[in-house]
């Protein structure tokens, strides 16, 4: 059994991250990284960006349309608003591909089309913040930065046996994993340990017995790791309620409406409505014979539960009420929706 102040923790983990690296289509292997090839930052900040609060499996197909349609930072950000909005539905907490165009801007117009090498270049950039900048300063320029997402925090509470619950203890863990990032290979190791907690070192029944950091690791040793890290109790999520107005007319065209760029699904495309609140009014946004579904959309944001009530028309060809985007059949496509609004959609569909 070995203590954690004589264990080469960062040796061990990039020897297993050599043998092991998960393949991601936006990361440099250390095969390839050893002959020379560097990390493009433009799919570094990209993956980033895209990887927060969501899944590396939802991710890599929106990740291959993306590059595949904008290859560069540049190309990305000459790109219209709506266009990158469309291909961002579905992936969800929509103020990302907000900032998403904003960076790509910032970076051409600003930089050359040059992302900042450092952590303080890169956080001044719009929607960067500490964890995203030092993920880039280190995977794609090498630099010494402290990576610290959900899969290190959690290798990290597990190796130290910290006992104190998050978010609070964010802090403490932090100073582990800085304390163990090593000067040689940075990147390296920050992608070790992230691969070392989502494969290994996982949330629900971790492979101790197979993982390179078993010798030192506290919790193992004091048979604790699967309570780590604890969390402090989460306060109940309230419910809002709505209503939505899908309204088609005669040639096949849908009316919709553009959502303010602040707040939820902002700059998108989605149904007029009422507000999300505990007790909205109807509110149609023209005079039209509306039809209210025997059906009710469900879906759960980060903060709250929505239930949204799907009011239907039919309307006449030439009908265009002012402030509302008229989309024609041919050009209208239910992906493009964000997740709640295709809900409603299928829902009107299924009836």
């Amino acid at each position: 059994m070995r203590d954690l102040q004589h264990f080469d923790v960062s040796g061990a983990l990039l020897d297993w991250y050599d043998r092991h690296a998960r393949e991601m289509p936006w990361r440099v292997g250390p095969t390839d990284r050893a002959a020379g090839v560097r990390p493009d930052p433009y799919r570094v900040w990209l993956s980033e960006v895209m990887l927060q609060q969501t899944t590396v499996a939802a991710v890599r197909d929106y990740f291959h349309r993306f590059t595949a349609r904008w290859p560069t930072v540049a190309a990305l950000a000459a790109a219209p608003d709506e266009a990158v909005m469309g291909e961002w539905a579905g992936l969800g907490y929509y103020a990302r591909a907000r900032n998403l165009l904003k960076c790509a801007r910032a970076v051409s117009e600003e930089h050359g089309g040059q992302f900042p090498d450092s952590y303080e270049g890169l956080i001044a950039l719009p929607g960067i913040g500490p964890y995203t900048a030092a993920a880039i300063a280190a995977i794609a320029f090498d630099r010494a930065e402290t990576v610290l997402d959900g899969n290190v925090e959690r290798v990290m509470a597990r190796l130290y046996d910290v006992q104190e619950p998050l978010p609070g203890v964010k802090p403490v863990l932090k100073e582990h994993a800085a304390a163990l990032t090593p000067t040689a290979r940075p990147g390296d190791h920050a992608q070790a340990v992230m691969d070392l907690g989502a494969t290994i070192c996982t949330p629900r029944a971790p492979a101790c017995g197979i993982c390179p950091l078993r010798a030192p690791c506290l919790a193992r040793q004091r048979g604790t790791a699967p309570d780590l890290p604890r969390k402090s109790p989460k306060k109940p999520k309230p419910t809002r309620h709505g209503h939505v107005y899908l309204a088609q007319r005669a040639d096949g065209a849908w009316l919709l409406e553009r959502r303010p760029d602040k707040g939820l699904l902002g700059g998108m495309l989605g149904w007029p409505g009422s507000d999300w609140s505990e007790a909205p009014a109807p509110s149609p946004p023209f005079e039209a014979q509306w039809r209210e579904l025997p059906a009710e959309v469900r879906h759960t944001f980060t903060h709250f539960h929505l239930i949204l009530r799907i009011h239907t028309a039919q309307l006449p060809e030439t009908m265009a009420p002012d402030g509302l985007v008229i989309v024609d059949k041919h050009a209208f496509r239910p992906s493009d929706l964000p997740t709640v609004m295709r809900k409603a959609f299928d829902l009107w569909r299924g009836q």
